[in-house]
């Protein structure tokens, strides 16, 4: 087994949402906390880390400080705590409209485990991680074909629209024979409370994933 890559002060983006590796994110930065951030991480090519919250909100909100209700964190701010498994992210595209804001587009790279997190004086969030082993390909077996069959058929009429590569829900190149690829791209697109998504996300085993997700097909009947 190869030693498992470690990253220090990772800065962390916590959302309502859960990243998969070969997943595409487009995020709008206007909080202080991150323009300052993604601005360091787009000049350097660096990643930073998605994390799906389970508490808090993706925009900093003032804290209960009175009584009962007091502030965990000790500052004026809620309450925010995160899943301590996320998913790399790195920069494919980077605009800033207008002064305050920046619209970027992200690219899921590979799980990572937090070791260590510490949350600094403006609110950004960094932690010591330990990433995970990238997922072998694991080819599709007959009786699960069906949901690579149903996302290649999403993928044409969506190519026939002459939807632009880059407005594409999905990233090429399209690995509609990989259990772990397929079942990522349905992951992202079907409506799934976040803490299911971020429970298959986590799971070691692409063709398990597939095969929850085949189930999730069939009870909501789609292209089957």
């Amino acid at each position: 087994m190869s030693e498992a890559l470690t990253l220090m002060s990772l800065p962390l983006f916590p959302l309502d949402t859960v990243l998969f590796p070969g997943g595409s994110l487009p995020l709008r930065i206007f909080e202080v906390r991150y323009l300052d951030m993604i601005g360091k991480c787009h000049k350097t090519g660096a990643p930073f880390g998605v994390v799906s919250l389970t508490e808090g909100s993706e925009v900093r909100k003032p804290g209960d400080v009175s009584g009962k209700g007091a502030v965990p964190s000790g500052d004026a701010f809620a309450h925010e705590a995160f899943n301590p498994i996320g998913t790399l992210a790195t920069i494919t595209g980077f605009a800033v409209p207008q002064p305050g804001l920046m619209v970027i587009q992200c690219s899921g790279v590979r799980r990572f485990k937090i070791t260590r997190q510490e949350k600094l004086k403006h609110g950004l969030w960094i932690a010591d991680v330990t990433q995970l082993e990238d997922e072998r390909p694991v080819k599709i077996p007959d009786d699960l074909q069906k949901a690579a069959d149903a996302l290649g058929k999403l993928i044409q009429n969506l190519q026939e629209r002459n939807v632009p590569s880059d407005q594409m829900p999905m990233l090429a190149p399209y690995q509609l024979d990989d259990c772990g690829w397929v079942a990522n791209r349905w992951c992202e697109l079907l409506p799934m409370p976040p803490d299911l998504k971020q429970r298959l996300m986590e799971l070691d085993n692409p063709l398990l994933r597939l095969e929850l997700i085949c189930d999730m097909l069939e009870r909501t009947g789609i292209s089957f």
